[in-house]
């Protein structure tokens, strides 16, 4: 108890005059890029069992993933939502997280599946695949990793046989890198090549924040609405999408990051749920386990973490090799949906 009043000293000082609402309660906010946990604290905030006004969902559970469609209608929607109009699609496993490599062939085929019927390309249309991020990082490497391993054909036309060509069409890769080690916007230079190319459709790879840890590096997101590069770690710069670039962009994200102040924000929702369950009723430390706010939650996170709350990112161990193995499923997903005549005995004999 005497914790809570310890780090709780500051309390009432971040409310705003005249409103009901606090400083802090609006400063915090669980960081995800994902649209099915966007679609998880609507849910929470309202205390409804129904879907959020203009929003819709579609549940498919396979014996290797859980898939998941998020529709986003309208404007009222995207309030609630947080995140633009448009479609999200999100491919759930516990096995993207291990070297399963039958879970991963069924995964593959499924997001390639996704990917076709999202993107509407037509026989001969160019594409552009974008690889965001820090190659010097490796939660922040999956973009780069994944243009490393598609197949890039857009300069073969003049020299490929007249059968070959009608199995693959024109793609090209590219990755900016961060503005750290260029100086210069990725969206800047996506949309120098976009205009110089003029390609039908931007495909951009990028890490994304989660809000569960149970999400991170098992979950594989794909939206039309674009994105914006680093918004994961909140480093949010242009962003990519068809009012920007002309062209329509497909994202592709897997969560593998969680924000730090948001898994101790969890954490204490968690322990003081189970504090209450196990504490007398209607004794006064019952009472402040009940009462406790977002506003106090917040005081501790802050001062827990401090200096680093706001900066701080957490990410597994063994990162290294599921970064590898999930841009090597994105990557065949991307193959997949995008050449015609490449199947997946191609691509293993490809890689092998």
């Amino acid at each position: 108890m005497n914790i809570f009043k310890i780090c709780g000293k500051n309390k009432g000082k971040y409310r705003k005059a005249g409103s009901g609402l606090h400083q802090n309660e609006e400063k915090f906010a669980a960081r995800t890029d994902l649209a099915i946990e966007a679609r998880e604290l609507a849910r929470e905030k309202s205390r409804e069992e129904k879907e959020p006004d203009g929003v819709e969902v579609e549940n498919l559970e396979e014996e290797d993933y859980v898939l998941t469609r998020v529709r986003i209608r309208n404007e009222a929607g995207s309030r609630i939502m947080g995140k633009p109009v448009g479609s999200y699609i999100t491919l759930e496993s516990q096995s993207l997280k291990e070297n399963d490599i039958f879970s991963h062939e069924a995964i593959t085929k499924a997001l390639a599946r996704e990917l076709r019927e999202l993107a509407g390309l037509e026989e001969g249309d160019t594409v552009l695949i974008a690889g965001l991020g820090n190659w010097n990082i490796t939660p922040d490497a999956l973009g780069p990793k994944v243009v490393s391993k598609v197949l890039v054909t857009r300069h073969l036309g003049e020299s490929l046989p007249e059968e070959i060509l009608r199995t693959v069409r024109p793609v090209a890769a590219v990755s900016p890198g961060v503005m750290g080690i260029t100086g210069i916007e990725t969206g800047e230079i996506i949309k120098g090549i976009v205009e110089k190319m003029r390609p039908k459709l931007l495909i951009a790879v990028d890490a994304l924040a989660a809000r569960k840890t149970g999400r991170i590096n098992a979950a594989i997101q794909l939206s039309d609405t674009g994105l914006a590069p680093g918004a994961g770690v909140g480093n949010k710069r242009k962003l990519l999408s068809k009012e920007t670039l002309g062209i329509p962009v497909i994202a592709i994200g897997v969560p593998t990051v969680v924000d730090a102040a948001t898994l101790v924000n969890d954490t204490m929702d968690r322990m003081l749920e189970e504090m209450s369950r196990h504490t007398e009723k209607n004794t006064p430390f019952y009472e402040m386990l009940r009462s406790m706010e977002g506003e106090e939650k917040y005081e501790l996170i802050t001062e827990l973490l401090d200096p680093y709350a706001e900066n701080m990112f957490v990410t597994p161990k063994e990162v290294d090799a599921v970064i590898d193995r999930l841009s090597g499923v994105i990557a065949n997903a991307v193959n997949l949906a995008l050449h015609p005549g490449i199947t997946m005995e191609d691509l293993q004999q490809f890689l092998a």
